[in-house]
């Protein structure tokens, strides 16, 4: 891992990167845009013009700053080095929000070293507001130009924890209904990283996803590990894996959610 003091200059990047990522949204993309599907006929996975645009505007910030790192991005693949830093790039978490006008988008960024993500940012432009971790220990909001620590709500019990789930066409209803204490608790909307970034302050105390792919998780981890939340599969194992993910806000509610999806985890 970075020491503390090393990271610094790669947080004071993504703070500004940030204010960069809601500008260049409102001078050059805030208008109609292109929509086509990935999948094509197989299912429905949108990729926007302004999908491509964003990594673009990402990928050349951190080539100018840190010309030597690597860049993972979803829409244009992988620049491969030798450094052992490199960039995993969402240009657009949330493209369906996007393309329907729900203001609940981002574009999601990690810094990983020797591949583990120890920085993350997730920029929100249409609600002018992002999240990110300074450190190991250290996350924050940033809300019209304030900024505060966040950290989740240790004292989130099962019998009061508020929960946010989503399985995105992954679980069919049979496997559903292995799991009736989760569908009977999943009482607060799921919209992608936004339901992340509020647990990691403390809005809600569990969230359950399925499906995610490095680019949409690994921005995210550092995030919450800082705001000193539990993230992992639902295998319990390392959430750099991506794929179905939960977080808790504290060992106790984790390892019972853990045994709840048990059914489901194989």
């Amino acid at each position: 891992m970075l020491k503390s003091l090393n990271y610094k200059p790669y947080s004071k990047f993504i703070e500004s990167l940030a204010n960069k990522l809601t500008k260049f949204y409102y001078s050059k993309l805030n208008k109609s845009f292109k929509v086509s599907n990935k999948l094509k006929g197989k299912g429905y996975d949108p990729v926007t013009s302004a999908d491509k645009a964003f990594e673009k505007f990402i990928r050349k910030e951190i080539k100018k700053k840190f010309p030597d790192h690597q860049i993972i991005g979803e829409e244009f693949g992988q620049s491969k080095s030798k450094s052992k830093f490199s960039w995993v790039i969402d240009p657009i978490d949330g493209t369906r929000s996007f393309v329907i006008g729900n203001p609940t988008w981002s574009n999601l960024i990690s810094l990983n070293y020797k591949g583990y993500p120890v920085l993350g940012l997730a920029n929100f432009p249409i609600l002018k507001k992002y999240y990110y971790n300074s450190s190991l220990t250290s996350a924050y909001v940033s809300e019209n130009g304030k900024k505060r620590k966040i950290k989740v709500n240790h004292k989130a019990t099962f019998s009061n924890m508020k929960l946010s789930a989503a399985f995105h066409g992954t679980l069919s209803l049979n496997q559903q209904k292995k799991i009736p204490k989760i569908l009977k608790r999943m009482q607060f909307p799921c919209a992608d990283a936004l339901s992340y970034s509020h647990f990691a302050e403390g809005k809600l105390d569990v969230v359950i996803q399925c499906g995610n792919k490095i680019w949409d998780i690994h921005p995210l981890i550092p995030i919450i590990q800082a705001a000193r939340g539990i993230v992992s599969t639902w295998k319990n194992d390392e959430p750099k894996k991506a794929g179905n993910i939960i977080c808790s806000s504290n060992k106790t509610l984790h390892n019972k959610m853990l045994k709840i999806l048990k059914p489901v985890s194989k």
